[in-house]
């Protein structure tokens, strides 16, 4: 039996999506019905639940983007920092390994030779090496809690998107503005992704860290002609000069752009779609009765 922390959430949702097709059973526990923020309670739910292994979908993003968790400080710093630290202890003293949903936010730029940040990269967009946005300062420190951990995974998500319209799909984010920042982007098709780090735990995959997003990059400008070109939308987009307008702009907190490498997770013979190849199929997928 697996339980998913954070499982009535957005990326919560894929996994148990995930585990619903393959008919592997769970257990899915929302902030709703177990109070976090208490440990104890915590250690007994996780004990006493008798799962063989953990997913954390956990932690506090930001409604309706990262510049919110510049205002509730405090639940980002919970939800993304303290709640990882809370989860090992209660994990270690029930012999479970686990698996942790972070966040590829923590890198800024294509990597130091172009080809990509790889997971042994030290993060350049957190506290430590900012600037950075408050979320990015706090995953990156979650991960610091769980640096060298035996028998976790922690799985770097990245600007997810899928082919079902919401406030969450980076698609959707794009449709709904009028003036979009040109950038360079690893992202994570959701599905894919959860499907990816459950083949980790599946095929017993060495623990550590795992960038999970689609292969390759793609940039902003790229998603808006293939979404034109397949009439998802009829929009004249424009784009901001610079970051630096848009900073003055359309935004609070800095923003992360970032290109991850993969070549780990192929490694380990798990293979997310071609980046340009998963955006197109969303597209294709997306139910035109709720166009932009």
């Amino acid at each position: 039996m697996i339980l998913i922390l954070g499982g009535s959430g957005y990326v919560g949702s894929a996994f148990r999506r995930v585990l619903e097709r393959k008919d592997v059973p769970y257990r899915s526990i929302a902030r709703e019905s177990v109070d976090y923020t208490n440990p104890d309670l915590l250690a007994a739910l996780i004990k006493d639940s008798g799962a063989q292994f953990l997913i954390n979908c956990a932690g506090f993003t930001g409604r309706p983007n990262v510049d919110a968790c510049e205002k509730h400080k405090a639940e980002t710093l919970f939800g993304n920092s303290v709640l990882p630290g809370r989860i090992t202890k209660g994990c270690e003293q029930a012999g479970i390994p686990w698996g942790h949903v972070s966040s590829g936010c923590i890198f800024s730029g294509d990597g130091p030779d172009g080809e990509g940040f790889s997971e042994t990269d030290t993060p350049n967009f957190d506290f430590r090496n900012g600037p950075s946005s408050f979320y990015s300062g706090t995953k990156s420190l979650g991960e610091e809690i769980l640096e060298g951990r035996p028998d976790v995974f922690i799985w770097r998500l990245r600007i997810p998107f899928d082919e079902n319209p919401g406030p969450r799909n980076y698609l959707s984010k794009l449709m709904f503005y009028d003036r979009l920042l040109e950038a360079r982007n690893s992202i994570s098709h959701l599905e894919e992704f959860a499907e990816a780090c459950w083949q980790c735990w599946e095929k017993r995959v060495p623990f550590g860290t795992y960038h999970v997003t689609n292969r390759g990059s793609i940039l902003t400008s790229e998603i808006i002609e293939m979404i034109r070109n397949s009439k998802l939308s009829e929009k004249e987009f424009s784009f901001f000069e610079s970051e630096e307008e848009f900073m003055k702009v359309a935004a609070i907190a800095p923003r992360s752009n970032c290109v991850l490498s993969t070549e780990k997770l192929s490694s380990v013979g798990i293979k997310m779609s071609e980046v340009h190849d998963a955006v197109a199929k969303a597209i294709h997928g997306w139910p035109r009765e709720k166009n932009q």
